[in-house]
């Protein structure tokens, strides 16, 4: 019986469904994570009559012909690049991106990376770094007597070192943008990688036009939506109960079928 398949897929399409929304909800505290969606589309039809096909010699057509459905596939898994709340750390060097753009992060393979994870620290060096250690580019470095350190709306980083009275800028970061954010490759530690479907990224300073700004001492929190989740999670548990269902039907109408006599 085609139910019994029909039923699996829909089966394995709700537990992706649920594993999604597991992985949304256990990333609800990450910093600017971004919750996914996924999607489905329905499988191959199996045309039993053609529709459009001739039924008599008078050419006559058939209106709808006969196709059955095979069941549901997963076609993608989308990430929704909605902007996040800001909350305040009064930390000098924590960074919440206000509008599009990601970090360019050096990776120790020599590849670039981008986050919206504005949670920067200082290494041994004084250079800013990510709480992996990777290097924000353009990479720039914290003298070791500084006493206050501001980064404007602009990302340009100005120091007040001690015994000086001018502040003096050391340096000015930049974001990178994409054509399509969804094309980014998530690899982990909030780290996202180009792809051919991403496009190649666009870099220029915080501000310009199709830029997002700087807010320093705030970070992005997570776009998770708690109460949507649940609600999603309650909706494919309910399906694939109903497609367990379908499942214990066609096995009962097949024991129908093989206690006749």
């Amino acid at each position: 019986m085609r139910s019994l398949n029909i039923a699996a897929t829909g089966m394995l399409a709700q537990q992706t469904n649920v594993e999604v929304i597991s992985n949304n909800i256990a990333n609800m505290n990450t910093t600017a994570f971004t919750r996914r969606r996924p999607e489905f589309a329905d499988l191959l039809y199996q045309n039993l009559r053609r529709v459009g096909s001739q039924s008599s010699d008078t050419g006559t057509i058939v209106p709808t012909g006969v196709q059955l459905g095979l069941g549901v596939k997963t076609t993608a898994v989308y990430r929704i690049t909605e902007q996040g709340s800001v909350q305040s750390t009064d930390n000098s060097l924590d960074m919440a991106i206000q509008g599009k753009g990601y970090f360019r992060v050096l990776l120790p393979s020599g590849e670039t990376a981008y986050t919206r994870d504005g949670s920067f620290q200082l290494s041994p060096e004084g250079n800013i770094v990510t709480h992996e250690g990777y290097l924000v580019q353009p990479q720039i470095t914290i003298p070791p007597d500084a006493v206050g350190i501001t980064v404007d709306a602009t990302g340009q980083v100005i120091v007040k070192q001690d015994g000086q009275v001018q502040s003096q800028v050391k340096g000015q970061l930049t974001l990178a943008t994409f054509a399509n954010d969804a094309g980014l490759e998530a690899r982990g530690n909030n780290l996202f990688m180009e792809t051919p479907a991403s496009g190649q990224p666009s870099t220029q300073p915080p501000g310009k036009p199709g830029f997002g700004t700087l807010l320093q001492g705030f970070l992005e929190t997570s776009n998770v939506n708690v109460v949507a989740e649940v609600t999603n999670l309650i909706g494919a548990q309910r399906a694939y109960e109903m497609n367990s269902k379908v499942i214990q039907a066609s096995d009962e109408m097949l024991s129908t079928i093989n206690q006749m006599k």
